[in-house]
């Protein structure tokens, strides 16, 4: 299943309030290798990622005010979410994240290189901060984005045309 879905197939939509569950279980599936390392329980694990999710939803929601909100579809079924943040001097990827199911098809390089073309198209540098062991850092790296800083685990990359 690594066939590249067409663009035609893949859409956005604004998040809506039932999203949350969704969005929850995106995120909880960026955390599933991190945490097969640690003995915790099922439960535990569980409370973890509910107390995660929720504080990076309120982080996002206190300090990207202006962030757009997306939900990532492929033929009508929502596959990830897309927080992205356009402001005057910038475009900042404030998340990506694709279910694991579809993830290693080209749909989240396709949706990047559409960013990228927008930061060209406006003579803007595209940023997103990324944890060093996330396996999508050598997608950023084949894009072109380059570190430019580290804030603790956090890598801030930056595409520039």
């Amino acid at each position: 299943m690594n066939d590249v879905p067409s663009r035609e197939s893949i859409a956005y939509r604004p998040v809506r309030p039932e999203d949350r569950p969704f969005l929850r279980y995106v995120y909880g599936t960026t955390r599933e290798e991190e945490l097969q390392r640690v003995p915790w329980s099922y439960e535990q694990k569980a409370s973890f990622v509910d107390m995660q999710f929720n504080a990076q939803t309120q982080h996002y929601a206190d300090y990207y005010p202006s962030c757009e909100y997306l939900v990532i579809e492929l033929d009508g079924k929502g596959v990830g979410r897309l927080y992205i943040d356009r402001r005057e001097e910038v475009i900042e990827i404030i998340d990506i994240a694709l279910l694991p199911e579809v993830r290693g098809r080209g749909i989240g390089g396709m949706l990047l290189r559409e960013i990228l073309d927008e930061g060209k198209a406006s003579s803007l540098p595209v940023r997103i901060y990324v944890e060093n062991f996330n396996p999508a850092r050598h997608l950023y790296d084949r894009l072109g984005f380059r570190h430019v800083d580290t804030n603790g685990i956090y890598h801030l990359m930056e595409w520039t045309a």
